[in-house]
């Protein structure tokens, strides 16, 4: 595989930045020749680069193994909406909370939000294959931009938007027309040079959009309109605070990272969790505070103060007073104290 990463400048929506995933346990088990891959992709993704023909396709390819792993993916997301399928083999994989072990011929769909990982913690022996598409858009209730080059009719496209956005079945058990798609895409990323396949790829992407809708218009799908509702968003924003309460939150800044004006954000917010957003974030912080406290002794208290997000440790001190009636210091003694 030959690895050509470029720093091009990551995705900006609603005035935040979004990055790109690296895949860098992917592009590692290539260079160590654990595995045969192949990827096409742009931004940040790592592979040969995609040229403007295809703009909109943020990354396209596979991976084959014939021999066991000791590698896996994460949980990450993606800048768009990601198509896997697994040709052969078995492939261990989670998204939100629901854990799976993959078997050939099934496809998983997963939206820009939607928190995913291959591997358990290994990725086992297998091919499997993958397309992102770039659809505008990182929460759920925002509108969708496919590529310009998609050309399902607008019937079929709101038909296809409508079923992704509004059902969250995310793993499907596919047919022959699925597989031979994905074996052809295969074949044409492996072939592709500078771009020169850029025709067939983009032929490829909308034949296999058109089997996805074949495959999830069924006279028994069932539609949620409030899938696509701006408090999703906002609950999403309120799972993923837990893994930044450490950074310098404003009100503005954490309505613009949930996609939405300050003013529904924070009635959101509200209606979730029953306190504002800064309310919210400030317990949060406590929380988290008191979990160190217990599980790391020798943290000193400036450290937990500054790594739970609290800009000095007397204004942490007070808080925390405020909160529990007594000291961090004295919290922890209490707790740690050996019972007699």
């Amino acid at each position: 595989m030959k690895e050509n990463v470029q720093e091009i400048e990551p995705y900006l929506g609603d005035g935040i930045v979004y990055h790109a995933d690296k895949c860098l346990p992917l592009v590692d088990a290539a260079k160590r020749n654990k595995i045969k891959s192949k990827m096409l992709a742009r931004h940040t993704y790592p592979g040969e680069r995609l040229d403007d023909n295809t703009l909109g396709l943020n990354s396209i390819g596979y991976w084959d193994a014939h021999e066991p792993q000791d590698w896996g993916l994460d949980w990450h997301r993606n800048e768009g909406i990601e198509f896997h399928f697994l040709e052969s083999g078995s492939m261990p994989y989670a998204q939100e909370n629901k854990e799976v072990v993959l078997k050939p011929n099934y496809l998983t769909i997963t939206r820009p939000w939607e928190a995913h990982k291959v591997g358990n913690p290994y990725v086992g022996m297998g091919k499997f294959y993958w397309v992102i598409l770039d659809l505008g858009v990182r929460r759920p209730h925002q509108e969708w931009q496919w590529p310009e080059w998609v050309t399902l009719t607008p019937e079929d496209l709101n038909r296809l938007t409508t079923i992704l956005r509004q059902n969250e079945q995310s793993i499907l058990k596919t047919n022959k027309e699925v597989r031979n798609c994905f074996i052809n895409i295969g074949k044409a990323v492996d072939t592709d040079e500078a771009g020169s396949n850029a025709s067939k790829i983009r032929l490829l992407v909308n034949y296999l959009l058109i089997l996805i809708l074949d495959l999830v218009d069924t006279d028994d799908v069932v539609l949620n309109e409030s899938l696509t509702e701006s408090s999703r968003s906002v609950h999403f924003f309120l799972k993923e605070l837990e893994n930044s309460l450490a950074e310098n939150w404003t009100i503005e800044q954490m309505s613009q990272s949930a996609g939405v004006g300050v003013t529904r954000f924070t009635y959101h917010c509200k209606q979730l969790t029953n306190v504002t957003p800064m309310r919210y974030l400030m317990l949060r912080r406590l929380e988290m505070s008191k979990r160190m406290l217990l599980e790391d002794d020798a943290k000193t208290i400036t450290e937990i103060a500054y790594q739970c997000g609290f800009t000095t440790s007397q204004y942490f001190s007070s808080v925390f007073k405020k909160h529990e009636q007594c000291t961090p210091n004295e919290y922890r003694m209490k707790h740690l104290e050996p019972v007699l």
